[in-house]
């Protein structure tokens, strides 16, 4: 397939690393200018869990000129409503993948390129980051599962998940993609806002006296909330779930840790700030992530006020 990533940072720069090595025609897009640079230059270069390898792709700081058959929309959730300039990467034929943290992204997605084109996918425990331009490094590689967004073409679904497993992920289509989401956001809502305020990884985080009670917290009010909105979730105790996860990839750094260590507006308003909203939905509060959404907010106003 001829595949275009859209937003090729620490996530997306895996899944053209590893496509690219499975025989695909990848070209990658992203604004950060010294990433693209690097990897015109000299080479995008993958390594951690799924070993260690430099492919030669095309990228651009800007649209290409260019026809897909697949375009993976691997953007930040503040930059995914930009997706609709990015319509005309599509051919006919051609399918989106969406690929975002939290809750909310994949709708914006859906109004620009039509819901029957648009798979959703989640990406579970990889605790990705770009050390330097043109790298890209993982501490794990657990699944990538993916679902039709709305009356989509399941053989399509089908290409793009195998093309998936050609290129070495753990990856599976469900008919539920919202349990799937859900299963992510308790982990991330553990994670992401408590070791963006603290400055922590993933293991710290898990055991800190002082902090890792927050963030079993924050976990279970997922939970709840999931529960509470009827969604089929397959987790039983969410803290052993989140405990688990972190065992899996203590020295990772959450993304929005990342954001914040690099002066950057994170994703904590469509992960802990989603359960919140959500929990509103049914008449229910979730506090804990509530009061860690505000807490981050106010770290992000901050930062730009000084900067």
């Amino acid at each position: 397939m001829k595949v275009a990533v859209l937003g090729c940072g620490a996530m997306g720069s895996i899944y053209a690393g590893l496509l690219s090595s499975s025989g695909h025609e990848v070209m990658a897009i992203d604004r950060n200018k010294a990433h693209i640079d690097a990897i015109n230059a000299q080479g995008l270069r993958v390594f951690g869990a799924s070993g260690d390898r430099t492919v030669s792709i095309q990228a651009y700081a800007d649209l290409p000129d260019a026809e897909v058959d697949l375009l993976i929309v691997a953007l930040k959730a503040a930059h995914v409503p930009a997706v609709a300039e990015a319509t005309r990467l599509l051919n006919s034929d051609g399918v989106v993948l969406t690929i975002q943290n939290g809750l909310g992204s994949s709708e914006t997605v859906a109004d620009a390129f039509g819901p029957e084109r648009v798979i959703v996918g989640v990406a579970q425990g990889f605790g990705a980051s770009v050390p330097e331009p043109g790298h890209s490094h993982h501490n794990d590689m657990k699944a990538i599962r993916m679902g039709a967004y709305a009356g989509g073409d399941g053989a399509r679904l089908n290409e793009v998940v195998g093309a998936f497993k050609d290129a070495g992920f753990d990856t599976e289509s469900v008919d539920d993609i919202a349990r799937i989401q859900w299963g992510k956001l308790i982990c991330n809502a553990a994670y992401s806002g408590p070791c963006a305020l603290t400055g922590m990884t993933v293991g710290e985080m898990l055991d800190d006296p002082v902090m890792s009670p927050v963030s079993r917290a924050a976990a279970t009010e997922a939970w709840e909330t999931a529960k509470g909105l009827g969604v089929a979730i397959d987790v039983d105790d969410p803290v052993a779930y989140v405990k688990e996860f972190a065992e899996r990839m203590r020295a990772a750094k959450p993304s929005v840790l990342l954001d914040l260590e690099a002066g950057r507006r994170s994703e904590i308003g469509v992960i802990n700030g989603a359960v919140d909203r959500e929990a509103k939905k049914i008449g229910r509060a979730a506090p804990v992530n509530a009061t860690i959404t505000a807490l981050v907010l106010s770290m992000e106003e901050r930062m730009e006020s000084q900067a």
